[in-house]
């Protein structure tokens, strides 16, 4: 398939314009991962601020990009906050693929759309509420229907991110705000189960704050994302507000947690890239929303980019 839209691209190096893809060449494709490539297996090598492998300016109609997939083929899927609207990115080349709609013609999905992730042949999106939307991938510009459950955990608290854990058969639905007293002071993920009897396990994954937060200076912790590294299997989460990376076993032991790489204005989403590429999504923010690549894992804390 023919890229639409080569993304305007922020490297280490310089900057382009984008191009349409009428007009835009192979040779410029292979170059950009060409070069992605050769950052990375030198960065080990380089400064800090080498973390930084690239950075994708996205366009404007992914200004409020919320949450990010990663495809079993190395796509990334990524949406924004109230319209279920799914663009398809090649992270490595930053290039936008296509657009797929949820619902049919007059019915669009639409809700406070958190994460998205993909399960065993169906993406799932998350709503704050706790609703899991249900589909299938699209073709560019088709619409698709889709199916909804009710966790009914919204009382519990506001969800934000939404990954898919293969080993457990399970969604992780991490809380950015938690609504039940007697958690208040934890990061909290519940899972829900894909296999045998959908629904909740319980009790959720409830680590203490200050276990987690350490010595940094975080007040409190508000994730905005989930993934899971696909080398480790370990939780990923970044948190916005905090602008923090955390990383968790599945059984709730805290690996790292930092400050993200680099300056983030408002980081949404998160994926791990198998070859070792971490991922983070920005909304736009009154500037532009962008895809910020850096070496996973990450060595050290760098400054801003």
């Amino acid at each position: 398939m023919r890229a639409r839209w080569l993304l305007l691209a922020l490297t280490v190096g310089g900057c382009r314009l984008p191009q349409p893809a009428s007009r835009s060449s192979g040779a410029e494709l292979a170059a950009r991962e060409q070069r992605l490539t050769t950052r990375r297996a030198t960065a080990a090598k380089e400064s800090m601020r080498s973390m930084l492998l690239a950075r994708w300016i996205l366009p404007p109609d992914l200004g409020e990009i919320s949450g990010l997939a990663l495809t079993s083929d190395g796509r990334l899927l990524a949406h924004n906050d109230e319209r279920g609207r799914v663009s398809v990115i090649d992270p490595r080349r930053g290039v936008l693929l296509k657009r797929f709609t949820i619902g049919t013609k007059g019915t669009d999905a639409h809700d406070d759309f958190e994460g998205i992730t993909v399960a065993e042949g169906k993406i799932w999106m998350v709503a704050s509420t706790g609703l899991l939307y249900e589909f299938t991938e699209g073709a560019n510009g088709e619409r698709v229907s889709y199916g909804v459950h009710d966790t009914r955990l919204g009382h519990q608290c506001e969800f934000e991110g939404v990954a898919f854990d293969s080993a457990s058969g399970s969604l992780l639905l991490p809380c950015k705000t938690v609504g039940a007293k007697e958690l208040r002071d934890k990061l909290v993920l519940y899972r829900w189960s894909l296999r045998g009897t959908e629904g909740a396990q319980s009790p959720p994954l409830a680590i203490p704050l200050r276990l987690v937060i350490g010595a940094n200076p975080w007040k409190g912790l508000h994730p905005s994302d989930i993934t899971v590294d696909p080398a480790t299997g370990n939780y990923v989460l970044i948190a916005g507000q905090e602008s923090a990376l955390i990383e968790i076993t599945p059984s709730g032991a805290v690996v790292r947690a930092v400050p993200l790489p680099g300056k983030h204005r408002q980081a949404e989403g998160v994926a791990v890239l198998p070859e070792g590429i971490l991922v983070v999504s920005d909304e736009a923010a009154n500037r532009v929303a962008t895809l910020t690549l850096y070496r996973w894992p990450l060595a050290s804390v760098a400054g801003p980019p």
